[in-house]
């Protein structure tokens, strides 16, 4: 930390896992890739929440896109609780268009409808997860979460963003710091 008591580093491309202590139940559990950290806020996208009532097809017939007979079934992400009706594909970066935007070396972000047509036409990156909605938070918003132990950080896996296994991605997540989560206390110490 430094004199201003906030965290000196960039999350960008990182993943945040939520303490076992969150406050806030609408991250209770969650995983989030982080797509942007500066000092203006940050957004990222929840990775092991989806939403039930709605697949792929569906949003593709509600957006009057015509689907190819896909045989890959895409989840539809719960992204956050801010703009809801926003879509958001995180993706791998060999589908890069104008409007992309590359998150380190392994990930991309594009928010167009462009990339669900190419999506549904199977023209669409190797690797996706599509997310309605984001996580977003202000100016040092994130950064006081972290200093009151509501979040860890730890590097970006491509297994754990891309596969379908929700149920177990918050503790594969904890498991790459070394972490049993069973172990963490409520409430975490102030050094």
């Amino acid at each position: 930390m430094n004199e201003n008591n906030t965290i000196p580093t960039d999350l960008t491309g990182q993943l945040l896992v939520a303490m076992p202590n969150m406050p806030d139940e609408r991250f209770s559990k969650s995983v989030i890739y982080v797509c942007s950290h500066t000092k203006e806020g940050a957004m990222g996208l929840m990775i092991n929440r989806v939403i039930p009532t709605l697949t792929f097809p569906d949003l593709l017939h509600q957006l009057d896109i015509q689907t190819y007979g896909m045989e890959d079934e895409i989840r539809v992400h719960l992204g956050g609780p801010v703009d809801e009706e926003r879509g958001f594909v995180l993706h791998s970066p060999d589908y890069i268009k104008d409007s992309t935007v590359v998150v380190g070396s392994k990930f991309a972000l594009t928010a167009t409808i462009d990339i669900l047509r190419d999506m549904a036409s199977g023209e669409g990156p190797a690797q996706s997860l599509l997310a309605l909605g984001y996580a977003g938070w202000g100016p040092g918003q994130l950064d006081q979460e972290i200093l009151e132990n509501g979040w860890l950080s730890v590097p970006a896996d491509d297994a754990i963003v891309y596969d379908n296994q929700m149920e177990t991605k918050w503790e594969r997540a904890m498991g790459q710091l070394g972490i049993d989560p069973r172990l963490l206390l409520d409430e975490a110490g102030h050094a």
